[in-house]
């Protein structure tokens, strides 16, 4: 998949700042086949995180317009757009087939939004679900490191619409049997953390689980806990009814655990896994298709937590998603009163062989675990990353490597740095630091600025070369910072540049680091020696 450009003309979502935003993207003659991220950076809120946000809205609202099985949240119909985009056909050896969607003002009538395809050169209107279904992403996975309202809410929305259907499901005998669809949109953030560790390193290759585990140097997972639990107190009345397909999962928990406990009273279960080679044979077992079926287990059941908050709470939600508010979401319920939970992760150290509790893990070795987990297991053609700040909670290092460990993270389908699968993603992320940008060409970089008049956005490519460019320059160039150093030494040295005395400059100088500033000033100290 390959997003070719983007057209706002109207969308409240962030109070018409990106109205009449109009982005291109890539060339619609992109190369389908290879992975290479773009990048949008610059200043806070100067509209980077809610381009995310209108991308994710727009994709939710189609997938419910066409795919009703698949999407029951509640969609954003007040977006006016069009988006036009390259998707990889799944007839071997076929180009890559030319989508657009939008939805136009019409007059009075109450605007519908509208799929084609591109053949030979015509847009053919698509009405057909099942065509339709082929010629949209195969998941869109959104990932924020911190609580951005911005990002999440069509995520929120979407995982909402997916607990009331169990709930309806599961209380209506003649669709209780039925399986419900995995939504295609897929939001990581930390509340999800485990679900996806775990799952990856149950049930992937050796190679894949060593790359997850080499940068928190540990050697391997050595147990874990989970409790499901229907009918504490803090559950609706009658207790969290569930569709046989989530009965099945909790059979299946049971029948790969180590040893596990059962409260008939309060329908609740505590399963304990010692992991060793039995317990990833039963997993296998159960979970044929591997980490991501096994991921999408566990968040079909934590995304029953939504039923344990108040119905107030919902629907006060739900008109929060109407009205496009940002700070509309769910409240988080308490672990002891969650439907489903982790507890009691532990790792074998890497060093020392001794037990290492995951909450021991930094903010940062959690985040790249998270990550590169996900993208681990969405190693299939057709994903839409749309990751916030990625990289955020790194240290420096990390944040230096993190494209190429991305694109050399081994997956059961290839690597994103080979012709495979895997590589015919696309990848749309933001940044607040020049070390992303370096990994990019310049025609992959999205430089976003707000108006002088504060009311408009404007975006443009650099004008320099940003792959393998110094960091210093990068900053200059995207964040307008020059020299690159802290505003108390810069102005510090603009004011002895301006007005200070041989002998204070002299002073100040053996006390400030390397720099193209120190070295101006050095420059105006001998100037002003030469002149005595």
């Amino acid at each position: 998949m390959k997003l070719l450009s983007l057209k706002i003309d109207k969308a409240d979502t962030c109070g018409g700042l990106l109205d009449g935003l109009s982005i291109s993207f890539r060339d619609k003659h992109s190369d389908t086949g290879l992975f290479d991220p773009l990048c949008l950076v610059g200043p806070n809120g100067t509209g980077k995180s809610q381009l995310l946000q209108i991308i994710a809205e727009i994709f939710q609202a189609t997938f419910r317009k066409y795919l009703l099985e698949e999407e029951h949240g509640t969609p954003n119909d007040g977006i006016l757009f069009e988006i036009e985009y390259l998707i990889s056909s799944s007839v071997a050896n076929k180009d890559a087939i030319q989508v657009r969607i939008y939805r136009r003002s019409t007059g009075k009538k109450k605007p519908e939004i509208a799929l084609e395809e591109c053949i030979d050169g015509i847009w053919k209107l698509i009405e057909n679900p099942v065509e339709a279904s082929a010629l949209l992403p195969s998941k869109i996975i959104g990932y924020t490191s911190g609580d951005n309202e911005t990002l999440s809410l069509p995520f929120f929305a979407s995982r909402a619409g997916y607990a009331a259907q169990v709930r309806n499901n599961a209380r209506d005998q003649a669709k209780a049997s039925e399986r419900i669809k995995d939504p295609r949109l897929l939001l990581i953030d930390y509340g999800t953390n485990l679900e996806v560790l775990v799952a990856n390193l149950l049930l992937n290759p050796a190679d894949v689980k060593q790359k997850l585990l080499e940068t928190p140097n540990l050697k391997s997972l050595r147990s874990f806990r989970c409790v499901v639990q229907l009918k504490h107190s803090a559950a609706p009345s009658g207790g969290v009814k569930l569709t046989q397909e989530l009965q099945d999962y909790v059979t299946y928990l049971k029948r790969c655990a180590t040893s596990y406990l059962y409260n008939a009273k309060e329908e609740t279960y505590i399963f304990d896994f010692f992991v060793d080679n039995a317990s990833n044979e039963a997993f296998e077992h159960y979970w044929k298709n591997g980490a991501l079926e096994l991921y999408s287990c566990f968040h079909k059941l934590a995304m029953l937590n939504d039923l344990i908050i108040s119905k107030a709470a919902r629907e006060k939600f739900d008109r929060g998603v109407k009205d496009r508010r940002f700070a509309a979401r769910l409240p988080e319920p308490i672990d002891e009163q969650k439907v489903f939970r982790f507890e009691q992760v532990v790792f074998l150290s890497g060093k020392t062989g001794e037990s290492v509790d995951y909450v021991s893990l930094s903010d940062g070795e959690h985040q790249l675990a998270q990550l590169l987990g996900m993208a681990c297991m969405a190693s299939f053609p057709n994903v839409l990353f749309l990751l916030d700040e990625p990289e955020s909670h790194f240290n420096p290092r990390w944040r230096v490597e993190f494209i190429k460990s991305l694109q050399s993270l081994p997956t059961k389908d290839g690597k994103r740095n080979e012709r495979s699968n895997v590589a015919r993603q696309e990848c749309l992320l933001t940044t607040h630091s020049p070390f992303v940008p370096s990994d990019m060409q310049r025609e992959n970089v999205l430089i976003f600025k707000k108006s002088e008049d504060v009311s408009s956005i404007t975006v443009r490519r650099p004008q320099i070369q940003t792959y393998g460019s110094r960091f210093d320059a990068i900053l200059a160039e995207c964040f307008e910072i020059s020299p690159p150093i802290s505003a108390l030494p810069r102005d510090e040295i603009n004011h002895l540049f301006k007005n200070g005395t041989t002998e204070e400059i002299k002073s100040a100088i053996d006390g400030l680091g390397e720099s193209a500033a120190r070295m101006r000033l050095a420059a105006k100290l001998s100037q002003l020696e030469s002149e005595k």
